[in-house]
């Protein structure tokens, strides 16, 4: 743990860690070492239980983690019809008595009901203040208000406006998601309302961070105006990097694709298969050398200017907050 002044909100007193900040669970990218580096620097992470193939290898990285001393870790499951492996994954969690979960995608009422009574605490990602009434009405911990500067699937609306609509509308603790690259937007978030920040596309720059250094290199040297939305990963809207090979490919589906998404009887394997084949795409580009280049990110991006310890840029982040602080 480091020694710099504590910040005394919701979220670190719920969750007994230092510093208002927890490393946002992301796909392919989130391991055990940025996790254990992530607690021991004062603040928490998350894992994508989807990050690992098998129960098998999920419980190995559990094990790994509380041998480490990790008192605070979260895992992010989720909880719609498209992940087979929830009941699973969901035992797993329980047995294991996970911190807390952040759970995506779908309703989180069996995920609720099942961590609630063993003091697993649970966060809820959410866009809008209509579904942050839903899970709030379903015992919910707190929410996790998703804005447009998130990277991967972003919300419609920007932090400044969702944080103090959700605070309005919630009883429960509002964390923002997105948008975060220094101390000084820490501050901002903590002003309008939220108790802490969810915070990603940074920590993909870190020695601890197992993606290529091709891709840690590319956080460092794009910048915000570099971040496109593509539907060709997932059918959704998702924040790429705008690399040439994005550039050459484009940004949309194929007019084929399109037309199989709309068919009612092909639009659920339609969707199943670009999935497929996008996730296939984003774990070639992230761990291996290949031109075709589709990283994920968030404009965050634009305030990384070097790849460094995850201590070291928690650390730049709370020293930032204080001198902010200083100043208001």
């Amino acid at each position: 743990m480091t020694t710099q002044q504590n910040i005394d909100t919701e979220l670190t007193r719920m969750l007994g860690i230092q510093y208002p900040i927890i490393m946002a669970p992301m796909f392919l990218v989130s391991n055990e070492d940025m996790i254990i580096a992530a607690y021991k620097a004062g603040i928490t992470g998350c894992i994508p239980a989807l990050n690992y193939r098998d129960d098998e290898s999920f419980r190995k990285a559990l094990d790994r983690i509380v041998q480490a001393g990790t008192l605070v870790y979260g895992i992010n499951l989720i909880a719609n019809k498209s992940n087979i492996r929830l009941d699973e994954q969901l035992k797993t969690c329980i047995e294991y008595k996970v911190p807390f979960i952040i759970t995506s995608l779908g309703s989180p009422e069996k995920i609720i009901q099942s961590c609630k009574p063993l003091g697993i605490r649970v966060f809820c990602d959410v866009v809008d203040d209509v579904y942050a009434a839903k899970v709030e009405s379903l015992g919910a911990d707190a929410v996790i208000a998703v804005n447009s500067g998130a990277g991967g699937h972003a919300g419609p609306m920007p932090a400044e406006q969702l944080i103090p609509l959700l605070k309005n509308k919630c009883k429960i603790p509002v964390i923002s998601a997105g948008g975060i690259g220094n101390g000084i937007h820490l501050h901002q978030i903590l002003s309008w309302g939220a108790c802490g920040a969810s915070v990603g596309s940074m920590f993909i720059a870190s020695n601890e961070a197992p993606v290529s250094n091709d891709y840690k290199q590319a956080i460092v040297n794009y910048g915000a105006k570099d971040i496109v939305l593509t539907t060709r990963l997932s059918g959704t809207p998702c924040t790429i990097i705008n690399t040439p090979y994005v550039q050459q490919t484009g940004t949309q589906q194929s007019r084929f694709e399109r037309f199989l998404n709309k068919n009612k009887r092909l639009k659920k394997w339609a969707k199943m298969l670009t999935f497929y084949k996008g996730m296939k795409m984003l774990e070639k580009s992230a761990f291996g050398a290949s031109y075709k280049t589709m990283w994920c990110a968030g404009p965050s991006i634009e305030y990384v200017k070097n790849i460094r310890p995850v201590a070291d840029i928690v650390s730049t982040i709370i020293d930032e907050y204080h001198a902010a602080s200083a100043k208001h």
